[in-house]
């Protein structure tokens, strides 16, 4: 984008309570067959419309047509029985009862590139499209059929890809890989995490995302917060190898956390998206700390190459908090453009 510190959301916004219950992940759909084909189309335009009546620059589908970000994109595979499920440790965090990798995976068809086409028909700015990471994937599932992360992590990567390709054909102009077990994993990372991640993007003209964050503002991710200490510097483990790779963006967490903003340094280069918004509760920012926050970026980050953003995705927050957010990230942002452009 041309204009300065241009905004977006990291992920997920709140879906309208007639489709599906609010502030609840994985919440069930309230609709079935073409209601919910329309119901989702529904969905869509009501979250575009959220997001350019806050001020937000680069829109997305704000995740409007899928239960969970991981979990939808799997269910469209070949390969993961559903019904065969596991209990198995999500990030050394908490435990969940997960489906299982029972052959090779594949995909067949498309996932979300009818959405795709879909938001690109309504509106003619910027989008970005959130897929999965391979890494966050594989960290949902219980694999009995590889038996090695990282063998599936590369079907993944390839399948990935796959998807992002024709994203882009429909016309996704920053394709964004979720991957909070990067803050988790980083002998992985560094061993093969980012270089699967490269395979993902392989081939792509459109820019390229990777989301890193410390998760939903749901009790198990707080509560594992709380043991992080009072610098929390798991970026460092990742950024240097991050600002190597042909990744473009780098998406981080830093508003209400105890992230070094110095860390961003090992970053220069690339550019950032500054999670100026945090999704963990529900009083809404004012535009000044969100400028506050950013100001502190720009000191490692050069102007042309920051991204006001939310710091994860806000499904778990009712609507009205999060059009509140939405609105103080673009205020909070013109503040520092207005700033940039007197200087």
């Amino acid at each position: 984008m041309t204009k300065l510190l241009p905004t977006s959301t990291a992920g997920s916004l709140p879906k309208p309570g007639w489709i599906a219950e609010p502030e609840k992940l994985w919440s069930p759909w309230k609709l079935e067959g073409a209601e919910l084909a329309e119901g989702k189309q529904d969905a869509l335009r009501v979250t575009l419309a959220e997001q350019q009546l806050a001020g937000i620059d680069i829109v997305s589908d704000g995740e409007q047509t899928r239960q969970h970000f991981v979990t939808t994109f799997i269910e469209h595979l070949d390969g993961v029985d559903f019904e065969k499920r596991e209990t198995v440790r999500i990030r050394n965090r908490y435990d969940a009862s997960v489906p299982t990798v029972v052959g090779a995976v594949s995909r067949e068809t498309p996932v979300f590139v009818e959405d795709a086409k879909f938001l690109r028909s309504l509106t003619d700015g910027p989008i970005k499209w959130a897929l999965p990471g391979p890494m966050t994937m594989i960290d949902t599932l219980y694999d009995a059929h590889y038996r090695s992360r990282e063998k599936l992590a590369w079907e993944f990567a390839k399948i990935l890809n796959q998807e992002a390709r024709e994203l882009e054909a429909a016309g996704v102009d920053i394709i964004q890989f979720d991957e909070p077990a990067f803050n988790v994993f980083f002998e992985e990372v560094n061993d093969w995490g980012i270089a699967t991640l490269e395979r993902a993007v392989e081939g792509l003209k459109c820019e390229t995302a990777v989301h890193i964050c410390y998760g939903y503002g749901i009790k198990a991710n707080t509560d594992w917060k709380k043991t992080l200490g009072s610098e929390w510097r798991q970026y460092e483990e990742t950024f240097p190898k991050l600002q190597a790779s042909n990744i473009d963006m780098v998406s981080l967490e830093c508003q209400n956390s105890h992230v070094p903003m110095e860390l961003i340094e090992l970053l220069r280069g690339k550019k950032v998206m500054v999670g100026a918004i945090d999704v963990a509760t529900d009083t809404i920012e004012t535009p000044e700390e969100v400028a506050a926050t950013l100001r502190k970026a720009l000191r490692f980050v050069d102007a042309d190459k920051l991204y006001p953003c939310t710091n994860c995705g806000m499904t778990p927050l009712a609507r009205s908090v999060a059009r509140g957010k939405l609105e103080a990230l673009s205020a909070g942002a013109a503040i520092v453009r207005q700033e940039l452009s007197a200087a």
